[in-house]
């Protein structure tokens, strides 16, 4: 495997984690919404975490398929 692979592997790894942790902070912040749903600090916090969210959905998929295309490069020489 090259070293690019092994890149995108660990990016792939990264970004994953990261999404984990901001799962959990955007469960947290729902559970303090129920208490004090008018809360503006917690909306933004809300809107702040779904957006840091899709973009690193987004760096996954990015991750995915530049794996993909590097094994299958590999598999070609």
């Amino acid at each position: 495997m090259t070293k690019p692979c092994n890149l995108y592997k660990s990016q792939y790894n990264k970004a994953t984690e990261t999404l984990k942790t901001l799962l959990k902070q955007r469960e947290e912040i729902d559970s303090k919404l129920k208490i004090n749903p008018i809360s503006s600090d917690l909306h933004k916090d809300l809107r702040t975490i779904n957006l840091e969210i899709k973009i690193t959905n987004n760096e996954i998929e990015q991750a995915e398929s530049d794996i993909l295309e590097c094994e299958s490069t590999e598999n070609l020489s």
